[in-house]
């Protein structure tokens, strides 16, 4: 690799090498050890980290009221920026440096400093940035950089980690974890409060466009990890177009500003039948893949779990058919909140005004791998189903509720999990991937007969095109437990939910009273 012109770090380091090339950095990858080739020509590596390290993320204030999530003293932080500091004196870096965004009037200059051990991780970073012109890297100076170290350990944290989120000065630094979504999220947690001070809602979402006759319709599809939110995303109803994975910003004139220039995807159940644009991409020889099991012929395996079931592919935007850029959602019309469910959320409902900003907050779902052991098949609720809001969670309700109501966004609640009990339970039923897209598609055409729901007062569907009575009780999970004997079983989750929810919303300091109250 050649240098090019010295730039300053935030941090010392033996040896830089400055935006190394997609060709260098394949290069590099296949001289590790823990490296595979698939049978499509693209890099497999094993990794001993294999989700985000959340007990291990502080934000570093001595303000900590400021703060939703769990925060360190700045000595303390301090304190292991040296310590990284150190260690780098006597090891080479890997720099990659680009945008979050490409919109010219919201795009944010980040940088990543990788030790150069690791370079799978400055690869997947580096297709994920929107690529810098050679002007605009010459006079490069990043508004949020990573400082990533998989090799140093950080003792007396959980799981000798830390991920250390330095919020005022844009810095996150990452300490003993070789997992790629530390690097993606450290960057995009600063952009979060960036995008909130400049008036906007930032969102763990998806975006796609969906054509209708006459027109078109823009969907935002937020959801944890592993709920659905790529497959919605990226399902082609009537030949929908995606738009962004996993983050994009909702601004107060309705605009959707994205983040990445590829995705970051689960491949657990990967299947060509359900999800072939996901499928292609991933098998494709630019992927570069993490933890995705292999067999010894190169072949992949999706349903394999036995190293872990958050094997991940980074793919680029422009291998998924029928890609368009952000800046082709003039406003934003549909939300779907997704909450992999397990007993009486319906498949879809409807929720309007301060009901659908309490759903918001509320951020509902059956926690999976990709947050780690402490999450997975754990019921979660997470505003806004945004673990990286670095600010208040209250703001994030208030926020929303001004957005929505400004600039008339439909709301809607899928369910992608089950309805009746757990998978283990023989009288539950699965919401699939085809009743998810029926959904979606009836959605944007306006096609689903509504009915008031007696129990929460949303609307929920008396008939979906694409849906047939046997599955009705898909839609109304009453049907179900009715038809089973099992009313006071349904009329006890409802009472506890109700009950539930309103406890949760009214622990938010700050949060608008009347989202607060708007589930009782």
């Amino acid at each position: 690799m050649t240098p090019v012109k010295q730039k300053t770090l935030p941090c010392p380091a033996k040896g830089i090498h400055w935006n190394p090339s997609r060709e260098e950095l394949r290069r590099l990858i296949e001289k590790m050890p823990n490296c595979r080739i698939s049978r499509y020509g693209s890099v497999n590596v094993q990794t001993r980290v294999v989700s985000r390290s959340k007990a291990s993320t502080y934000l570093v204030t001595d303000s900590p009221h400021d703060h939703s999530d769990q925060t360190l003293p700045v000595a303390r932080g301090l304190e292991m920026a040296k310590r990284q500091d150190d260690y780098l004196r006597d090891r080479d870096v890997l720099v990659i440096e680009g945008f979050i965004g490409d919109d010219p009037q919201f795009k944010v200059p980040a940088r990543l400093v990788m030790e150069a051990a690791f370079p799978n991780v400055a690869a997947m970073q580096r297709a994920l940035y929107f690529p810098a012109t050679k002007e605009e890297l010459a006079g490069f100076e990043p508004e949020v950089t990573v400082i990533y170290t998989p090799g140093l350990k950080a003792e007396g944290f959980p799981s000798d980690r830390l991920i250390a989120v330095f919020l005022d000065r844009g810095i996150t630094r990452v300490f003993n974890s070789d997992y790629f979504g530390e690097s993606k999220k450290g960057g995009l947690r600063m952009w979060n409060r960036i995008v909130y001070e400049r008036g906007g809602l930032p969102m763990h979402s998806g975006a796609k466009i969906v054509p209708v006759d006459g027109g078109s319709r823009a969907f935002l599809i937020v959801g944890l990890s592993g709920t659905g939110k790529t497959t919605t995303t990226f399902t082609r109803q009537n030949g929908s177009s995606p738009v962004q994975d996993d983050f994009v910003a909702l601004m107060p004139d309705g605009r959707v500003h994205a983040t990445e220039n590829g995705c970051f995807a689960k491949t657990f159940g990967l299947d060509p039948k359900y999800e072939p644009t996901i499928h292609a991409a991933v098998c494709h020889p630019d992927a570069y893949l993490e933890n995705v099991s292999q067999k010894p012929d190169g072949e992949l395996d999706f349903f394999d779990t036995s190293y872990t079931p958050n094997g991940r592919a980074v793919f680029a935007m422009e291998r998924v058919d029928g890609y368009l850029e952000a800046s082709n959602i003039r406003k934003a019309d549909v939300l779907l909140i997704l909450n992999r469910n397990e007993n009486i959320v319906p498949a879809v409902c409807r929720i309007q005004g301060v009901q659908a900003a309490a759903f918001f907050m509320l951020g509902e779902t059956k926690g999976t791998s990709a947050g780690g052991a402490e999450e997975a098949g754990k019921f979660l609720r997470i505003p806004g189903t945004n673990p990286f809001f670095p600010l208040r969670h209250a703001l994030q309700g208030n926020r929303f509720l001004e957005l929505s109501q400004r600039i008339g966004l439909e709301v809607y609640v899928l369910n992608t999990g089950r309805v009746g009990g757990p998978e283990d339970d023989p009288r539950s039923k699965k919401v699939r991937i085809p009743h998810s897209s029926a959904i979606v598609k009836a959605i944007a055409e306006g096609t689903i007969e509504w009915e008031k729901d007696r129990d929460f007062g949303y609307d929920v569907a008396g008939r979906v095109p694409g849906i047939d009575g046997t599955d009705l009780d898909l839609l109304q999970p009453r049907r179900l437990y009715e038809a089973q004997g099992r009313l006071d079983e349904h009329r006890a989750l409802v009472e506890k939910t109700k009950k539930d929810r309103t406890e949760y919303l009214r622990k938010w300091p700050g949060l608008d009273p009347a989202i607060a109250g708007a589930l009782r």
